[in-house]
């Protein structure tokens, strides 16, 4: 998984990577539900408390990935105006 690579562009692979290094603890439970419904980037930023547990997130650490999550939407959020706004002055 690239440093810079936009999370909304993370693929399957770049996603259990992520759960490998934020979540170690939470990997053998996550990694086949990853696989299993093919969970890349774009899934991961719209996936909320019910869709985490579904996947079988503990509840002692679901707040914590969801707040994770969040942090990687505004990421996206964030790189997506510096794209708009390289593009109004490039004009």
């Amino acid at each position: 998984m690239s440093l810079h690579k936009r999370v909304s562009l993370w693929t399957v692979e770049d996603v259990l990577n992520w759960i490998k290094v934020q979540y170690p603890y939470q990997q053998n439970t996550l990694q086949p539900a990853i696989i299993k419904h093919d969970i890349c980037g774009r899934a991961l930023l719209r996936m909320g408390e019910h869709q985490l547990e579904r996947i079988g997130v503990e509840e002692d650490q679901l707040q914590e990935i969801l707040i994770d999550i969040l942090l990687l939407s505004v990421q996206e959020e964030l790189e997506n105006l510096i794209d708009i706004s390289s593009e109004c002055f490039c004009l």
